[in-house]
């Protein structure tokens, strides 16, 4: 017999959010993981709010606010008013982020108001931090073999943003802001109106584009992020970026002899890297770059077993960048600024780690 085309709403109903996820979505155990280092952050949400206690309205719960960019990221969503739209009837959304059905969707310039207080008070970078807490507790760290890598970011600004730092219309060469083909243009003379810590920079074969640098430090043994961080985009920031990042490494292994290794492209195969590598002790596992010159790296370490276990590992770093730029839409930034950027970056890598830490769970489960 044929259904009946009619819509009949009851007047009440007893089922629960949590009713209409089902008991194996991914995002269960990605939310038990996020609220666990979450709770870990209460002195620090605590002290953002501190001065803030006598009248107004309620802010934002930041707990709801970091779930909300989480999942902003884990679903694609390209922006705040989007994903504003998208919680206002995704049940899914409601249940990761922790609103009731009855609960109001905040106005997407509140929620971006917001999630500035987040960025100023560096709660991603914690919430990051506990993440790597998480995946150390688990044992799915070995804490002594890395890997280092950098990847390019599209600045949310475009060429015709790149003027004269000077304030003149036109350049040496008589070319216009408006008509910058043929003319002479640097970061010393030139600067972005839409972004100005974004720096003109090319790699390789690419063209010329206003970007920032990400970088990543990652553990061998599974591949998780346990630094990382944005810089301007410059020649030398890959091995500064990593000089940092590593030496943060090596100060958090509590026995001093424990050999450290970083394994890293020939990108990184500098003298004066490879010197830094040896004053904090490290083993310097670095691809040999021997196209017309001679490798800094030496060959008994190039020889050595660790050495080629290393140049295996080292190319998981690549899962974690291609997962940002894909999924967490970080390709191009979507926000302006060094620091705002440096955020985001951050948290897709959390939001990374996450997700492999639920595949990991998999695996080998506790």
């Amino acid at each position: 017999m044929r259904g009946a085309d009619t819509f009949t709403e009851s007047l009440f109903s007893l089922r629960k959010l949590d009713d209409f996820v089902p008991k194996s979505h991914p995002l269960r155990s990605i939310r038990v993981m996020a609220n666990e280092a979450l709770a870990k952050m209460d002195r620090l949400f605590a002290g953002m709010y501190e001065a803030h206690t006598k009248g107004g309205r309620p802010s934002i719960a930041p707990e709801k606010l970091l779930r909300a960019m989480l999942i902003q990221i884990l679903y694609s969503v390209r922006s705040e008013r989007q994903l504003m739209e998208q919680v206002q009837y995704n049940l899914l959304f409601r249940w990761f982020i922790g609103l009731a059905m009855d609960d109001e969707v905040w106005v997407p310039t509140v929620f971006t108001k917001n999630r500035e207080r987040l960025i100023k008070h560096h709660a991603i970078v914690e919430f990051f931090n506990e993440v790597v807490a998480l995946a150390e507790k688990k044992d799915l760290l070995s804490g002594e073999h890395f890997s280092v890598d950098g990847t390019l970011i599209q600045a949310w600004a475009g060429h015709k943003s790149f003027v004269r730092k000077d304030g003149g219309d036109q350049d040496n060469d008589g070319g216009s802001a408006g008509d910058f083909k043929g003319s002479k243009r640097s970061n010393e003379t030139h600067q972005s109106k839409t972004d100005p810590d974004a720096r003109l920079y090319r790699k390789g074969k690419t063209a010329s584009e206003l970007r920032y640098m990400g970088h990543t430090l990652t553990d061998n043994r599974h591949g998780l992020v346990v630094n990382a961080r944005v810089t301007y985009a410059d020649g030398h920031a890959e091995r500064e970026a990593a000089k940092i990042m590593i030496n943060d490494a090596r100060q958090a292994v509590q026995d001093a002899s424990a050999e450290i290794t970083l394994g890293a492209d020939k990108g990184y195969d500098a003298q004066e890297f490879i010197e830094a590598c040896h004053e904090m002790k490290v083993t310097p596992h670095v691809a040999q770059n021997t196209s017309g010159r001679r490798s800094a790296v030496a060959d008994s370490i190039a020889s050595s077993v660790g050495y080629a276990i290393s140049q295996q590992k080292r190319k998981l770093i690549e899962q974690g960048f291609g997962w940002a730029k894909t999924v967490g839409r970080m390709r191009q930034a979507m926000v302006r600024g060094l620091k705002k950027v440096d955020q985001m970056f951050v948290l897709n890598m959390a939001a990374y780690n996450l997700v492999r830490l639920r595949s990991l769970a998999q695996i080998r489960p506790s």
